[in-house]
């Protein structure tokens, strides 16, 4: 299966009649491994602050968490292993998995737990399989 299936059946499925706004699979190092066309392009510092939140949890909270030059506060998460943002009506969920990032950015009527099942079944499956 290729990356790009695992965004198109995967992330951006329908769930309860919702879907995510965007969604992506980014290596660690900030390449684009497969995107939705809506996905706003992370800035490279972006990926860098995520990453050492990865690695420092916490550091992201006083600045927030920034993804194509929007800013979302950081909400509760899993440190090392899943980072959740919320903005007005919206929010990103990241999920770090051995070799990348599953990102997904929803916005109302999508709720913050439909988007956190989505995108962490995807990681948690990745991981499995040793990705």
């Amino acid at each position: 299966m290729s990356w790009q299936t695992y965004v198109d059946e995967h992330l951006m499925c329908e769930i309860e009649g919702q879907h995510l706004t965007s969604a992506a699979i980014i290596g660690h190092d900030g390449s684009v491994w497969a995107q939705s066309s809506s996905f706003p392009q992370f800035k490279p510092d972006e990926i860098t602050a995520i990453m050492n939140d990865f690695n420092e949890p916490g550091s992201l909270a006083p600045t927030g968490l920034f993804h194509g030059g929007t800013k979302y506060m950081v909400i509760q998460g899993e440190a090392g292993a899943v980072i959740r943002g919320k903005k007005g009506a919206g929010g990103i969920t990241i999920k770090k998995t051995t070799q990348a990032l599953i990102v997904g950015v929803y916005d109302e009527p999508m709720t913050p737990g439909q988007c956190n099942m989505v995108v962490e079944r995807l990681g948690d499956y990745l991981i499995e399989q040793g990705l």
